[in-house]
C-alpha cells in the first residue's frame, strides 16, 4: 500500500460483524449474484480467485457453485472472517479442505501475484478502489486471468465533485475516534432516514429496504459503514475502465452501472489474450 494512505477504515472489523448475520438466504443471495454477472448456472472445474475476499460470502458462493477457490484480503481481520465464513458453511461440513484456500496478500505485491499463477475467474468487488493504487490494481488483477477467462470487478462510480466531497467525509471517518463519532453521528440517521423515505414512497412500507435489501447478500447497516469510512478511495468512470481494459485485450461482456449516482459500476471482461503457455499454473 502507498505510504500516504496510514489512516485506513477498519474493513475487516466490520466484515467480521457482518460474518455472524449470514444466512442461507444471503448465501443464497450472493450465489444468485454470480450466476447473473458471469451468466453460468455451474462453476464446476473451474479455478477462482477472490481478491478482497472480505466476509467470503462470495468466495462460498464460488464453492457452492462448484469452483476451487483462492481468497485472499490485505486486511488480517477480513482474511479471519472469510476463515470463519469457510469453517461455518463448508468444512464443517465436510467439504475438502484444498478447495478452498484462504490467505492474506496484497494485490499491489507483485511477487505473491505472480505466486499465484492464473484462474478462470478473478473476481473483485468493491476492493481495487480501496488499495490506494487503483489502476494498478486493475492490472494486477487482470494479469491474474486466463486466457479466455472472466475478470469481474466492481469500481466505484466518478460523480465529479460530489466524490471528491465524499473522499473528505471517509477521510475525516478514518483521522481518529472524533472524526469517527462525527461522522458516524451525522451519516448514520441521515442513512436510516433516506431509506425510510423511499420505502414509504416506493412501497407504503417504511422498513421496507431492511427487510428486502437483496443487494448482494449484504445489509444496509454494514454497507452504510463501509460506505461512510471505507478509506482509501479512489473513483472511475465505466468508459475509463472499459477502455483501459480493451487496451489489454480484454472484451467486455457485461455492464451494470449506477448511471450517474453513488455506488459501484459492476463489470465482467473475457481475456482475449492469445495463450502462449501450456498451461496455466495456480495454487492447486
Amino acid at each position: 500500500m502507498n505510504s500516504d494512505t496510514e489512516n485506513r477504515f477498519a474493513f475487516g472489523k466490520n466484515w467480521q460483524k457482518y460474518s455472524t448475520v449470514v444466512s442461507e438466504k444471503r448465501i443464497q443471495d450472493a450465489v444468485s449474484h454470480l450466476q447473473n454477472m458471469l451468466q453460468v448456472t455451474r462453476l464446476d472445474g473451474k479455478t477462482f480467485l477472490d481478491i478482497g475476499s472480505g466476509s467470503g460470502i462470495f468466495s462460498l458462493a464460488a464453492c457452492r457453485l462448484g469452483a476451487k477457490v483462492h481468497s485472499f484480503d490485505y486486511d488480517a481481520n477480513s482474511v479471519k472472517a472469510t476463515e470463519s465464513i469457510r469453517q461455518r458453511y463448508y468444512t464443517s461440513q465436510g467439504k475438502p479442505e484444498d478447495q478452498w484456500i484462504v490467505e492474506q496478500g496484497s494485490v499491489l505485491d507483485t511477487d505473491y501475484m505472480k505466486s499465484l499463477g492464473t484462474f478462470d475467474i478473478v473476481y473483485s468487488w468493491g476492493v481495487l478502489h480501496h488499495t490506494g493504487s487503483q489502476w494498478d490494481a486493475i492490472d494486477a488483477a487482470s494479469k491474474a486471468v486466463v486466457p479466455e477467462g472472466q475478470l469481474f470487478i466492481a469500481l466505484y462510480n466518478d460523480q465529479g465533485i460530489f466524490s471528491r466531497m465524499w473522499k473528505q467525509v471517509k477521510k475525516t471517518y478514518v483521522s481518529g475516534r472524533y472524526g469517527r463519532y462525527a461522522m458516524t453521528m451525522l451519516f448514520i440517521p441521515l442513512a436510516a432516514i433516506a431509506e425510510c423515505t423511499r420505502g414509504l414512497l416506493k412501497h407504503r412500507n417504511p422498513f421496507y429496504t431492511f427487510s428486502n435489501y437483496k443487494t448482494r447478500g449484504m445489509t444496509p447497516f454494514y454497507d452504510w459503514f463501509d460506505w461512510i469510512g471505507g478509506y482509501p478511495f479512489e473513483v472511475s468512470k465505466p468508459e475509463d475502465v472499459v477502455d483501459y481494459l480493451v487496451n489489454r485485450s480484454f472484451l467486455l461482456q457485461k455492464i451494470t452501472t449506477v448511471g450517474g449516482g453513488l455506488g459501484n459500476n459492476q463489470f465482467v471482461f473475457i481475456n482475449k489474450t492469445k495463450n502462449t503457455q501450456t498451461s496455466c499454473p495456480n495454487s492447486f
